[in-house]
């Protein structure tokens, strides 16, 4: 799945928990088009028509572009009245019989990836509770694109073969980054997209053998850590554990693989398939 595709499928799911916590009836979005200055609508959901489908809506121009320009949250009462948005896409709005809008962007290190809207058929006000519940739907896409853009980035890094002075520096960096990507799984919310996070840092690891040793979550976590050179205190900060808590998870992984040092544990580790 491509990057955009995978985004797509982000936005669309998102729709729906959009309208669920923010009661709007209507709800649909895109993403920024690769080299362009503009988003595409490709996801719709609780739409009557087709009017919205696949518009390209330019950074600056109506509602979501003013929210692209700004990197801000936008909503207006009367969409086609407004005074506060341009109205390059008015045909297309009154086509779907929308008025009360909103527009969020979903911003991944600073850059808008993608715009979430919703709608209501009448025009009424849409209040702060409202703003926010959307902005929140907003967030959980941000998370989801930057776990999958961290996901991307470590495979890529783990496909190359690279010159023999290159090899040891090239892993380590890929060791530091599965050790990021473990950190962050515990704090993904849905449980799909943490379990595929987790199945991407698997594939950087060597076949486990039937029967091999195995680890507790949280003992992977601080082992991969503890692979990547960080100290017992680098690693409860990483993970936010207190360093006594890091101890006793190192302790019992070190038991579970037979090894008395972390290096030997790291070394154990990796011949299990536990870590890359």
């Amino acid at each position: 799945m491509t990057a955009q595709a995978a985004g797509a499928v982000e936005i669309g799911g998102a729709l729906a928990r959009l309208r669920h916590v923010t009661g709007l009836p209507v709800a649909f979005g895109g993403l920024v088009e690769s080299g362009r200055p503009r988003i595409r609508i490709s996801e719709l959901s609780g739409t009557a028509t087709a009017a919205l489908r696949s518009l390209a809506v330019t950074s600056g121009n109506g509602l979501g572009g003013k929210a692209v320009a700004l990197a801000r949250p936008c909503a207006v009462t009367d969409y086609s009245s407004s005074r506060q948005i341009s109205h390059e896409y008015d045909v297309p709005v009154a086509a779907e019989g929308i008025r009360s809008v909103l527009a969020v962007p979903v911003v991944v290190r600073r850059r808008v990836r993608g715009v979430l809207y919703g709608a209501l058929r009448s025009a009424q006000p849409l209040g702060d509770r409202t703003l926010g519940a959307a902005m929140a739907v907003a967030r959980d896409v941000e998370q989801a694109l930057v776990v999958r853009d961290e996901a991307r980035g470590l495979l890529a890094a783990a496909r190359p073969e690279p010159a023999a002075g290159e090899r040891g520096a090239a892993w380590e960096q890929v060791r530091e980054a599965h050790a990021a990507l473990r950190a962050l799984a515990p704090r993904i919310a849905d449980p799909r997209l943490r379990a595929e996070l987790l199945a991407a840092c698997g594939l950087l690891t060597a076949p486990r053998p039937a029967g091999g040793t195995s680890l507790a979550p949280r003992e992977l976590d601080v082992l991969s850590w503890v692979a990547a050179g960080a100290t017992n205190a680098a690693v409860a900060e990483r993970l936010g554990l207190r360093p006594e808590t890091v101890k006793g998870y190192l302790r019992s992984a070190m038991r579970k693989l037979g090894a008395h040092t972390r290096g030997e544990a790291v070394t154990a580790a990796r011949r299990a398939g536990l870590l890359p």
